[in-house]
């Protein structure tokens, strides 16, 4: 021991450790954090082949300088402002996407309680078995379809892309719309609480890389609506006859009755769990106002 002290005092005096504090610990974990998660999601879009492209630019650069390079150097340096703004450019819908999910995490709806967000009503356990009935069978004569169920986010935007209908929710109608060769079977519709509100939409199609290339085009857009907003979305395979669910960017394929029904009550549940906190804040907000008034 006095052997490694001695040889340390004589060899590495000049090292002096950095002073860390607990604020420096939290504050690296944090950069951690973000810097992970940043490249996470940069890997699963197409933003992943240009972020390296950008790196072989940047080794070139570094080559460049390490040899004094003038002239490449120059360049790179008028270059800069002007490929600030055109990444801003490129990788615009990534950047959106990335804003819209933070924008759905639950820690902003904790932090602030928006009123004018989406009150629209819930579907009821009667759709559900609407839902479960036609998506099975049409499973079963391999009809293709491409059902949306809205929740908090308003798909007004999607909407308009289709035909209006303001219809209530059957199985009969389900299996009329997406019946092949009819006027509404092509493309998507959705369902707002018990009733089918559009059809014929067009929905935007995920470009993740991680998706499997057997799913085609139904899949895709039904994965690109579940990554832009909190829809949940039912398909039915019309190669395959097979009934999967998207939401969240993630699909779960080949469900059976049970499977399907399951994902729909977990967000009904959800959605009945959050309308009564909603409805207890606002019952807590007319009791501070009447209590306000009182003491006036």
């Amino acid at each position: 021991m006095n052997v490694i002290q001695g040889f340390a005092a004589k060899y590495m005096s000049w090292i002096t450790p950095p002073k860390m504090t607990l604020t420096d610990a939290v504050e690296i974990l944090i950069i951690t954090f973000l810097f992970y998660n940043i490249l996470a999601w940069i890997k699963g879009t197409r933003a992943w082949m240009l972020l390296k492209g950008i790196i072989v630019i940047l080794i070139f650069i570094l080559i460049a300088a390490l040899f004094q390079m003038s002239t490449i150097l120059w360049l790179a340096e008028k270059t800069v402002n002007v490929a600030v703004v055109a990444l801003a450019v490129i990788f615009q819908p990534e950047l959106r996407k990335a804003l819209e999910q933070l924008g759905r995490k639950r820690f902003v709806s904790a932090l602030f309680d928006f009123d004018s967000a989406s009150d629209a009503s819930r579907f009821s356990d009667k759709t559900i078995n609407e839902l479960v009935k036609a998506s099975f069978e049409m499973g079963k004569v391999k009809t293709g379809a491409l059902i949306v169920i809205e929740q908090d986010i308003v798909l007004t935007e999607y909407e308009r892309t289709g035909i209006a209908l303001d219809s209530i929710l059957t199985s009969q109608l389900l299996i009329n719309i997406f019946e092949k060769n009819t006027p509404l079977h092509d493309g998507a519709i959705i369902v707002r609480g018990d009733r089918i509100v559009s059809a014929t939409c067009y929905l935007p199609l995920s470009d993740s890389l991680a998706i499997s290339k057997e799913l085609g085009t139904r899949h895709r857009a039904a994965i690109g609506i579940s990554e832009v907003s909190d829809s949940v979305t039912i398909i039915v395979s019309e190669e395959t006859g097979a009934v999967s669910v998207a939401k969240a960017g993630r699909i779960f394929r080949e469900l059976n009755p049970d499977g399907l029904r399951k994902q729909l009550k977990l967000i009904q549940n959800a959605d009945v769990e959050e309308s009564r906190l909603k409805s207890l804040q606002r019952r807590l907000k007319n009791v501070k106002k009447i209590s306000k008034k009182a003491d006036k």
